[in-house]
């Protein structure tokens, strides 16, 4: 299954959430993302049927492997991508928000390229 732009940032989210609380619940993806809460219930269901989700039966969410897998890229090509423009003279919010939407999209052959920028 191939993963939509929304569905990266749910998991990104998801990931990006865990790292700051114990447990992270839709409610709290909801409140992150400024979605409605059957927004995200929907798209939680569709992330659990395709394998990259679970649900306990407290409603606290978990990544699998390979939803674990999607975020972590997802979210370094946002680091990443972030601290290139800011390196450039971007302030660092408008820098974030234009990350979120370039990492959906850049090719892994430019990301490596950045990525090797970045580092040395």
């Amino acid at each position: 299954m191939k993963l939509m732009e929304s569905g990266q940032m749910y998991l990104e989210t998801i990931y990006v959430l865990s790292k700051e609380k114990t447990s992270v619940h839709s409610i709290d993806v909801s409140e992150h993302m400024g979605y409605s809460k059957p927004s995200v219930s929907r798209a939680i269901g569709i992330l659990k049927s395709g394998g990259y989700v679970e649900m306990a039966e407290d409603g606290s969410l978990t990544l699998t492997e390979s939803g674990h897998s999607v975020a972590e890229q997802i979210y370094e090509r946002h680091t990443i991508l972030t601290e290139c423009l800011v390196r450039l003279g971007v302030d660092r919010e408008i820098a974030a928000e234009d990350a979120c939407k370039m990492e959906h999209v850049i090719s892994d052959e430019s990301m490596a390229a950045l990525k090797k920028f970045i580092e040395a």
